[in-house]
């Protein structure tokens, strides 16, 4: 699982039946080194996020599909769920 930053969306016409009823969004991963940008990754949105929410993502194809109750989805990546804070204490 890692945190990220929804920073946008993705348009399609045509999409796998598994997305149906389902966002794709792009989610930026997020550092303690603010000069680590990460790459941008797209996620399946299952939990209502918009752009400039905080989101856990996970992030292994496995457990992506049994969040969607879909064994055969073609899915790495899924939001599964909006972060309101994180506290880091060192």
């Amino acid at each position: 699982m890692i945190i990220a930053k929804v920073v946008g969306t993705v348009v399609t016409t045509i999409s796998h039946p598994a997305f149906k009823h389902r966002r794709l969004l792009v989610v930026q991963p997020l550092t303690l080194d603010p000069e680590d940008k990460g790459g941008d990754f797209i996620a399946l949105d299952a939990s209502q996020a918009g752009i400039g929410d905080t989101v856990l993502v996970l992030r292994e194809g496995g457990g992506a599909r049994q969040v969607l109750e879909n064994k055969d989805a073609p899915v790495i990546s899924v939001i599964v769920g909006i972060i309101d804070s994180v506290n880091i204490e060192a």
